[in-house]
């Protein structure tokens, strides 16, 4: 069995997501690396990007730094016409290559936790203020606005203890 192996050096920085013009990531400092090798006909590509990508807080809404690292495999195959299934992707024999830009920031993406938040301490100081004060921490304080009022009973209401539990959630972010 003949293997053919090569390896890449890429440095993406602001200009790679400009460029893509995709919504998740416009801007990063990300090194990767991709070793391709061949095996039967079969390309396995795979790729190792590690660095740092700006998203948006999803608390204060100000950009923050997201280190991400992430190990990925792609196979590629030479075909009649190009397609995606799975892990592999065809491409024409006409063409005979690949462009794996959008590939790559797909893997760097998927890589980015569901939430963004900063690190305590570190959100826009002014948002947490103004998000503080039309955040209900407690049932037993009053809204502002009279149509979300509930008339409240003389006797106490007993808290369902799930509740407290899921408050907790709330006093960590």
């Amino acid at each position: 069995m003949l293997t053919d192996t090569a390896e890449y050096q890429y440095q993406l920085d602001d200009a790679f997501f400009l460029d893509l013009d995709a919504p998740e990531v416009q801007k990063g400092q990300v090194n990767v690396t991709l070793k391709v090798r061949k095996t039967s006909g079969v390309y396995q590509l795979d790729f190792h990007t590690e660095g740092e990508v700006v998203v948006i807080c999803d608390r204060c809404l100000d950009e923050m730094e997201q280190p991400i690292e992430t190990t990925d495999r792609l196979k590629v195959k030479l075909g009649a016409e190009y397609s995606e299934e799975d892990d592999m992707v065809i491409v024409p024999e006409e063409e005979g290559y690949i462009n794996v830009a959008w590939f790559i920031y797909e893997f760097i993406a998927l890589s980015i936790p569901m939430k963004h938040v900063h690190a305590p301490g570190k959100c826009n100081k002014d948002m947490v203020n103004k998000l503080s004060k039309h955040l209900r921490v407690s049932g037993d304080e009053e809204e502002d606005d009279d149509d979300f009022l509930v008339e409240a009973a003389d006797e106490p209401q007993e808290i369902d203890p799930r509740w407290n539990e899921l408050k907790k959630i709330l006093d960590n972010n």
